[in-house]
């Protein structure tokens, strides 16, 4: 499928991949339903990570392809940042930027470099050998490399008033404090944080410098939390600790949430919560299931990379964003590894050599990953 490649350069790479792209479309034949278009990098995902790593690769003219999905995982294209409101903690925007309007932003500068997005859901990908292929609905696309941007879902609990249309989603009620916490909504106001792990703990310690009580409710007599973070919390004179205690309804107003209904597990008895702010901090999901186990994972599902890389349990595929981050998941770490993998997908596409016709075996076991000593290729000035 592949002309040698050379790592002569950039230049070089593109005259390559420009001819391999013109021919894939001319001689593109369909496979039942599917449009069958290949591409030296694919990627997968929607937010920060991806895109990013779009605009690195197309600037390098490489040709990307870009699947952003459709619903994928409940959530539109965009991924997280579409189901937030104000977002005030990405470099640029001294006002802040809606959710939305940051990821409109995001796609249009891919798509200026000339990145093809396809708004498809990626069905199933194998991985066993180079070309990658990468099938969804409508295409099969063969791909030299791979970057998985494809992020991880907070958990969220359904309730009467919960939701995003009738409800106080974004209003009062959000998944990630360390995102919304400061907002001035919730500035000396109490607040409630819904979970018994670290990410609840850690939560309502950050919450506490900004609203003026936080109540931790878990439904269970006992936290699952370390000790350590437990103590941290417990020993918070801003923190109340609501054990066997579930959520009925959340209500409000116009203006946003007012407060809770709670029920004792224990007694049934059933009490108010006047609060401003709701927190959920009961996990993410790893969007990674549709990879059926052909990169390696950690116990949650979040794809094991290289550390200080993106190279994954496969030569030539890379993990991007929330996918593989299950420490800081905010968008600007995203989008820090979205470059990483981009730019490591390029040195890999200058420095291995693909035979016209040929594809090579991927390394199904790479414990080591490495670089043979050499330095990815420098960042080029805007």
């Amino acid at each position: 499928m592949l002309a040698r490649l050379s790592s002569r350069g950039p230049k070089s790479l593109h005259s390559t991949f420009v001819l391999r792209l013109l021919l894939s479309q001319v001689a593109s034949v369909s496979m039942g339903q599917l449009e069958t278009l290949t591409t030296p990098v694919c990627i997968i995902g929607s937010g920060p990570a991806a895109h990013t790593a779009a605009i690195y690769v197309a600037r390098a003219e490489l040709t990307p392809i870009l699947f952003e999905g459709w619903m994928a995982n409940g959530i539109a294209a965009g991924g997280q940042l579409t189901t937030t409101t104000d977002v005030e903690n990405f470099p640029g925007f001294p006002k802040g930027i809606l959710g939305g309007e940051l990821t409109d932003a995001f796609r249009e500068q891919s798509k200026r470099f000339n990145t093809r997005i396809f708004s498809e859901t990626v069905d199933e990908v194998d991985l066993s050998k180079r070309p990658f292929k990468v099938t969804t609905d409508t295409h099969q696309v063969e791909a030299d490399t791979l970057i998985i941007a494809t992020g991880a879902v907070a958990k969220r609990l359904e309730f009467k008033g919960a939701g995003e249309n009738e409800g106080f989603w974004n209003r009062g009620i959000s998944a990630c404090a360390v995102c919304d916490g400061a907002a001035p909504m919730f500035r000396k106001v109490p607040l409630a944080v819904i979970g018994g792990g670290d990410s609840a703990m850690e939560e309502a310690n950050f919450l506490t410098r900004y609203g003026s009580k936080v109540y931790i409710i878990h439904r269970r007599d006992e936290f699952r939390a370390s000790k350590i973070m437990q103590k941290r919390a417990l020993d918070n004179p801003k923190i109340e600790v609501l054990f066997s205690h579930s959520t009925l309804e959340a209500y409000g107003d116009t203006k946003g949430l007012n407060g809770l209904k709670l029920q004792n597990l224990k007694t049934n008895e059933i009490r108010d919560l006047p609060v401003k702010g709701l927190f959920f901090a009961i996990g993410h999901e790893p969007a990674t299931k549709f990879l059926q186990n052909q990169l390696k994972t950690d116990a949650d599902g979040y794809i094991l990379t290289t550390p200080g890389s993106t190279k994954t349990s496969i030569d030539g595929v890379y993990a991007a964003g929330d996918v593989q981050d299950k420490k800081y998941r905010q968008a600007i770490t995203a989008a820090g590894s979205g470059c990483m993998a981009a730019l490591e997908a390029e040195h890999f596409l200058q420095e291995h050599e693909v035979q016209q016709g040929k594809s090579e075996p991927s390394t199904a076991e790479n414990e080591a990953l490495p670089d043979n000593g050499r330095a990815p290729p420098e960042h080029r000035p805007v």
